[in-house]
């Protein structure tokens, strides 16, 4: 089945924006597999430093280039349940690669910082660039040049971004992605939700409130609600970097072990040595992307891909932009409700259809290219699956169900949430930003109110303490893009202008930062573009300006004359506190290469 006539007009839009860059970077796809897809390029003595503790059998299989060696990429670490399971994961790649005639090596490993940790600390304003920091780590790893494919395990917000990077710009070899899954649930999220808001307006103490956060994030795994890392999870099967239906099997069950047990034999199978090679950076192009951002619309997934999905294409020559985003959301329905979108979590969405289910939906509905090509062979079709335990261990599918197992949860493409994704562009003399609709309701996606301005959202916290925020507007959050201070997320100001949304008045944020995947029922168009420092005109607006959003007809606008708006003088904040502590100081100098929000954010450049 071909896809729609509005999908293949924007794919073809982006392919032919992207001619350049892409054939320059599969001409060194090309190059790369050429020189350095094998180890006969090594000399004797980088070849003994290569394999120096490895077995005298490894030594003389390694020794040749008939025997393919797979390099683990791990993000694994013991202090974030996300990452925690990866632990074991090593050793069963190592044992299935010599089951399947291989021999796999861990490459080396990449940091994983946990935004839920970071959130409202210094430390977040390190937490964009860490995916570029992620990117150079795997490209070190990998650099020795010892192995014919990759396996990257990564899951979270910025690791998976970073380490598709990396394997992009590793583009001739063959590249598998092994999730870990998301943690059992735990606390509903809204009702976790309303302890966080109880304790703002004072009626709970941190004890209660670090029992319901504890309760909620309670064991290994992902956060259970629909954020950015398991808006990562459904990109890299919708893409076709993941084994079919590898997504969101819990941690430390049989199936998980036997899911990435495959996908180690599986990388192995694709490598220059056998006959089904399958070098990343031909598998991924412009309809591998476009199905991501199709993917990311039905779900109503993070906003953080706004910014992660354009590196990550630009990484592959691809020029995709926001208003490509912005266009495929119009025509792409929501096909799921998973908090903060609605009140179930992860794994109630995995138990109602999952991948599969979605997958399949949206195939059949000719919103996604089925001809693409995946680390499982030709076509998306066979990712409408459900994987199983079959009774010798290995993993076994079936198709995905007919009928969704709770439509409240995931609605077959006829019973659609809503006709459009919820993510759109919005634009006027303030920039161009993104907002997310999907978790606000229509009666609040219109707002025109005086604007607040504040240069922290620390500033917004403590006018609400004070009791200064009873009342309509707009509040103006500058400062906060990548060159100011690394673009941190935002979340202290979720419960607080949640909790003036619920008193009756009419509040929205307007700003240069992030919000992600978390961000839910207050309008907020966040990575206002360009952002203060640059000069944007988020940066003249003064309090009292009448601010209009409008998500309904995409436009942001600050209702002052033109030539007053463009007269007044540039801010300036002081910004250096900014500059050091948690390692602040290290990164100064990607806060002046960072490129801008709707360039992807990244110190490489765009494609």
């Amino acid at each position: 089945m071909t896809a729609r006539k509005d999908i293949q007009a924007i794919t073809e839009r982006i392919r032919e924006r992207s001619k350049v860059s892409r054939e320059t970077y599969l001409g060194r796809v090309d190059a790369a597999a050429g020189k350095t897809a094998n180890r006969a390029v090594l000399s004797c003595g980088n070849l003994a430093h290569g394999f120096a503790v490895c077995s005298p059998s490894e030594k003389v299989a390694l020794g040749g280039d008939k025997v393919a060696n797979l390099g683990i990429i791990t993000s694994y670490n013991d202090m974030l349940s996300a990452h925690q399971p990866f632990e074991t994961y090593p050793q069963l790649i190592k044992d299935a690669a010599r089951e399947a005639g291989g021999i796999a090596q861990v490459a080396g490993g990449v940091p994983a910082m946990c935004d839920g940790v970071t959130q409202g600390q210094p430390g977040m304003e390190l937490s964009l660039f860490s995916r570029d920091v992620i990117a150079m780590s795997a490209a070190i790893g990998l650099s020795h040049n010892m192995f014919d494919a990759a396996v990257y395990l990564g899951v979270c917000d910025k690791i998976v971004p970073g380490l598709v990077i990396a394997a992009l710009t590793f583009g001739h070899l063959p590249a598998v992605f092994v999730p870990a899954g998301p943690m059992t649930s735990g606390l509903p999220n809204d009702e976790k939700a309303k302890v966080r808001q109880l304790y703002a307006e004072g009626k709970v103490g941190r004890a209660e409130l670090l029992q319901a956060e504890s309760k909620s994030y309670h064991g290994p795994g992902t956060c259970t609600f629909y954020g950015t890392a398991n808006s990562n999870q459904m990109l890299m099967e919708i893409m076709g970097l993941h084994t079919p239906g590898a997504s969101f099997v819990n941690p430390g069950t049989p199936l998980r072990d036997a899911l990435t047990r495959e996908a180690a034999k599986r990388a192995l199978a694709i490598t220059a040595l056998g006959n089904a090679y399958t070098p990343l950076g031909r598998m991924i192009d412009e309809r591998s992307v476009v199905n991501g951002v199709v993917g990311l619309h039905a779900t109503g997934g993070s906003t953080n891909h706004t910014i992660h999905l354009i590196a990550m294409a630009a990484a592959a020559g691809i020029r995709l932009t926001w208003q490509d985003i912005s266009d495929l959301s119009d025509v792409v329905p929501l096909l799921a409700r998973v908090y903060p979108n609605g009140l179930s979590d992860v794994n109630h969405f995995q138990a109602a259809g999952g991948m599969g289910f979605l997958i399949r939906e949206l195939l059949d509905a000719g919103l996604l290219h089925e001809d693409v090509q995946t680390v499982w062979g030709e076509g998306l079709r066979p990712y409408a699956v459900e994987a199983k335990l079959g009774a010798d261990g290995s993993v076994v599918r079936e198709a995905a169900p007919e009928v969704s197992g709770d439509e409240k949860v995931l609605a077959p493409a006829a019973k659609a949430f809503q006709p459009t994704g919820g993510l759109k562009v919005l634009g006027g003399n303030l920039g161009h930003a993104i907002i997310k609709t999907s978790a606000v309701k229509p009666e609040r996606r219109v707002i025109e109110a005086p604007a607040l301005v504040f240069d922290s959202q620390q500033g917004l916290n403590d006018a609400f303490k004070a009791g200064l925020l009873d009342r309509d507007f707009v509040a103006v959050i500058r400062f906060q893009g990548p060159k100011a201070n690394g673009m941190p997320e935002l979340h202290k100001l979720t419960t607080v202008l949640g909790i003036l949304q619920d008193r009756g008045h009419k509040v929205a944020l307007v700003t240069d930062g992030r919000m992600s995947g978390a961000s839910g029922k207050v309008p907020a168009a966040i990575h206002v573009t360009p952002e203060a420092l640059e000069g944007g005109s988020i940066g003249r607006i003064h309090d009292g300006d009448i601010v209009r959003l409008d998500a309904e007809a995409g436009t942001l606008e600050v209702l002052v004359p033109a030539a007053e708006l463009a007269n007044r003088p540039k801010p300036v904040c002081d910004l250096s506190e900014n500059e050091h502590g948690i390692g602040r100081e290290l990164f100064a100098g990607f806060r002046q290469m960072v490129g801008r929000a709707d360039h992807g954010a990244s110190a490489f450049g765009t494609a």
